[in-house]
């Protein structure tokens, strides 16, 4: 009979949950976690695209179906969050989270202000709301509060591709971060001992997540525009064409008006952090990196829809970085502020 019993100073293997994992953020966790050895399990949406290579499997369900949560939760060590939702209750998400008692890394806004009795706009509101859930319920997540991704800039791409114009809604500058930066600090988090994280780089935060400078729309459309060898400039929309935009490229109403409310009336803020140095022990990178690593996807036309830009992702990424619609025909960037 085969002996089960662990071998001493054999290392437990922990199997890691990570949501959103066809995003343009969660792929990148997923992807990390399987490279240092760790089971990553997927959570992907029923109506999500290209399943990606399975680790520790991959489940298809919805972060509001109860039975599915706790399906993909059952011996699960650590869970990489977001919530991509802006009506659904996230009270039986956070219930089930709390009865199998992982540890939990939320994915939430820099838009955030905790001086704040009421957020901003709708946006960051429901972030505010997660965070509070997740801690009232006992949960005791570890929160990046991560600022605009530059992945979001991919929605420009068709705009790019027909011209040098860029239109948008002219939106306060921010510290846009590179997603495999976020990605890096979500591994670091998660891989943690969390006998130890309460004082070491992974401490409870909330880590706020920038990049190293803070830039306009104009500003990134600029260094997109270099990394081309193009004259790419940004024209600034008017809110209600804004609107008529992303409506039109299918976005839900709710989420339409939420992102242009944050585009009004999100306060600027010019803060930088080093917490992405913190958790990684590396500087964040630039955008102008990011613009030359990524350079070929506003060239090709192939596979970007089908991949980067698939519709769950978009929604989960707006919602997690607040962004005012960087998606479809390219309406525009997200406006930041608050504590970032």
């Amino acid at each position: 009979m085969p002996d089960s019993t662990p071998r001493a100073g054999a290392r437990h293997r922990p199997t890691i949950l990570v949501t959103g994992a066809t995003g343009n953020l969660g792929r990148h966790v997923a992807d990390r976690l399987d490279a240092r050895g760790v089971r990553a399990r997927r959570l992907v949406r029923r109506d999500a695209g290209p399943r990606p290579e399975p680790g520790a499997g991959t489940v298809v369900g919805d972060l509001t179906d109860r039975a599915a949560v706790r399906a993909a939760l059952a011996g699960v060590d650590a869970v990489f969050l977001i919530w991509p939702l802006l009506e659904a209750a996230a009270r039986g998400l956070v219930a089930e989270l709390a009865a199998a008692g992982p540890r939990v890394v939320y994915v939430s806004s820099s838009a955030v202000d905790d001086r704040a009795a009421r957020q901003s706009d709708p946006i960051a509101q429901a972030h505010a709301d997660m965070e509070a859930l997740l801690g009232g319920a006992g949960v005791r997540p570890v929160v990046l509060r991560s600022d605009t991704l530059a992945s979001n800039a991919r929605g420009w791409a068709p705009q790019i591709r027909a011209g040098n114009v860029v239109a948008g809604p002219d939106v306060a500058p921010t510290a846009v971060v590179d997603e495999r930066d976020v990605a890096d600090a979500a591994v670091a988090v998660l891989l943690a001992d969390p006998d130890r994280s309460g004082s070491g780089r992974a401490a409870d935060g909330p880590h706020v997540l920038t990049g190293p400078e803070v830039l306009s729309r104009a500003d990134q459309v600029d260094r997109l525009g270099a990394a081309l060898g193009r004259p790419l400039r940004f024209r600034p929309l008017p809110a209600g064409l804004a609107r008529s935009r992303m409506l039109a490229d299918g976005r839900p109403a709710p989420l339409v008006e939420a992102l242009i409310t944050a585009a009004a009336r999100r306060p600027a803020s010019d803060r930088t952090t080093d917490h992405v140095e913190r958790l990684t022990g590396r500087p964040a990178g630039t955008f102008a990196q990011w613009a030359a690593d990524h350079a070929a996807e506003f060239t090709a036309q192939d596979d970007l829809a089908q991949d980067d830009l698939a519709q769950d992702d978009l929604a989960q990424d707006d919602l997690a970085q607040g962004d005012p619609g960087q998606g479809g025909r390219g309406t525009g960037g997200r406006r930041r502020g608050g504590t970032r």
